[in-house]
C-alpha cells in the first residue's frame, strides 16, 4: 500500500494512455510541484469522476485508476502549467483520504492476469480489424470527425497492452472504457470491447435506417 496523489478527471486514463493536462487549480499546482521535487519518478494516480465536476471538489470518484508519469511540463503565465503524462499501470483505490492540500488516496497496484495467454495476439489482430470497421460505419453515419484514414491505429506488440490501446482507440463512451479498465485479464478486457463493439453497431446501424 502506499499514499499517492490524484488528479480525478471526467475523462478514463488507460496504461499507455498519453494525458495532456492544463493545470490551473492553486491545489493541482501544488500537486505538480510536489511530484517534480519528489526524489522518484514524478507521478500521480488518475481515476474517474462519477459523479460531479472536476473543478472545486465535493466529486464522487472511481475506485480503480492509473498512475501517470509526468513526461514534459511548462510552466505557464499566473503560475500554471501545461503537462503531459503517460499512463504507466493500474491501481485500486483502497481508501480515499483527506482532500489536504489535494486529492490523496492509499492505493495498490492491480497487475492483470494472464497477460501472457497464447491467443492474445490473434485476439488482439480481430480487435483492431473490428474497431475499425466500426469508426468506418461511424464515418458513414456522421459520427466521426475528419477520415478514418487520419485516425492512427497503431497498437502495441505487447498484447496486454494492446488491449488498453485498442479500448482507448473504439469509439465508445466514457462507463464502458471504464469498464474495460476495470477487466480482471486482457482476455476479459477484449471480450468486454467485443460486447461494447456490439451495442455500438447497432446504434450506428439504426441510424442508417
Amino acid at each position: 500500500m502506499a499514499v499517492l496523489a490524484m488528479f480525478p478527471l471526467g475523462s478514463v486514463l488507460l496504461p499507455g494512455g498519453v494525458l495532456p493536462l492544463h493545470v490551473f487549480e492553486p491545489r493541482y499546482r501544488q500537486l505538480v510541484v510536489d511530484c517534480l521535487a519528489a526524489p522518484d519518478e514524478p507521478e500521480f494516480g488518475v481515476t474517474m469522476i462519477e459523479r460531479g465536476w472536476e473543478v472545486g471538489g465535493g466529486d464522487q470518484r472511481a475506485d480503480v485508476g492509473v498512475v501517470a508519469r509526468i513526461a514534459r511540463v511548462d510552466a505557464l503565465e499566473g503560475g500554471q502549467y501545461s503537462v503531459v503524462a503517460i499512463g504507466t499501470r493500474r491501481i485500486r483505490v483502497n481508501a480515499w483520504l483527506p482532500d489536504d492540500p489535494y486529492p490523496l488516496a492509499d492505493v495498490d497496484d492491480w497487475p492483470d492476469r494472464n497477460p501472457d495467454a497464447a491467443e492474445l495476439p490473434d485476439r488482439v489482430r480481430a480487435g483492431l480489424d473490428r474497431v475499425r470497421q466500426l469508426l468506418e460505419l461511424a464515418a458513414q453515419v456522421g459520427e466521426l470527425v475528419g477520415d478514418v484514414d487520419d485516425v492512427d491505429l497503431t497498437v502495441s506488440e505487447d498484447a496486454l497492452l494492446a488491449s488498453y490501446h485498442l479500448a482507448a482507440l473504439a469509439p465508445i463512451g466514457p462507463a464502458d472504457r471504464y469498464r474495460l479498465l476495470c477487466a480482471p485479464s486482457p482476455s476479459e478486457r477484449l471480450d468486454a470491447l467485443g460486447e461494447a463493439l456490439d451495442d455500438v453497431e447497432a446504434m450506428l446501424r439504426f441510424r442508417m435506417t
